[in-house]
């Protein structure tokens, strides 16, 4: 159960400052700016793998728990209970800024700028990098490390700035779901809630492909064996 009270506050956190960046910036005009949201959103993203990613792994995306099921690094059983407390958390957020600012910028839900195709390849292409440098920096089915929380956060922060603009950068489908709902900006949504978990199934053989399965060691990295006598 920690786990997933985990996913539901991360995910609540990760919405709420990440969406709420967004609604403040059209409240106040541009105060926050592009740049201010993307580091927000890659800054909260770091701060949560540092505070529950030895909990639950710190997912905080339902198309990230897929990917690490689908690598075998999670078991099948804890699929369910990981999305729904992942949506939880993010509906809680989204109605939480609504009470706050009223239905300002959508709630910051996510809509492509050009078209659907675009964005639709876009958030695929965008998921599907960070799911590969998820399986890279993360340890089993966790998001833990000295380097996981920079690299990842960095990811998201830099998909956010360059992204951003046409298809919002959402790679994660409980992001883009809460505040669609809540807002009723409801168009387009199937970009975002297919596109992610296509780009995170992608990156899982392409992730297998740079591990060999049998290790060579370098001549300076021999592992020291211990002769054991009964």
């Amino acid at each position: 159960m920690r786990r997933y009270i985990a996913e539901a506050l991360g995910t609540f956190a990760l919405v709420f400052t990440g969406t709420g960046a967004i609604v403040i910036n059209d409240v106040t005009a541009g105060g926050v700016s592009h740049v201010g949201i993307a580091l927000t959103f890659g800054l909260i993203v770091m701060a949560l793998i540092y505070a529950i990613g030895d909990v639950s792994g710190a997912h905080l995306n339902p198309a990230v728990t897929v990917g690490f099921v689908v690598a075998r690094r999670l078991r099948v059983r804890f699929l369910a209970p990981y999305i729904l407390s992942q949506f939880a958390g993010a509906l809680l957020a989204s109605v939480a800024l609504l009470c706050m600012f009223g239905n300002h910028a959508g709630l910051g839900a996510t809509t492509p700028f050009g078209s659907g195709w675009q964005s639709f390849a876009l958030e695929g292409v965008l998921t599907g990098i960070l799911m590969f440098v998820i399986l890279c920096v993360s340890t089993g089915p966790k998001e833990v490390g000295t380097a996981a929380g920079i690299a990842i956060g960095g990811v998201v922060g830099l998909e956010a700035l360059f992204a951003g603009p046409i298809s919002g950068a959402s790679m994660n489908p409980a992001r883009s779901l809460a505040p669609a709902i809540v807002s009723g900006h409801l168009s387009s949504l199937w970009i975002y809630l297919t596109a992610p978990f296509l780009g995170s199934v992608i990156a899982v053989p392409l992730w297998m492909a740079t591990r060999p399965s049998t290790r060579t060691y370098e001549p300076s990295e021999k592992p020291i064996l211990k002769e054991v006598k009964a």
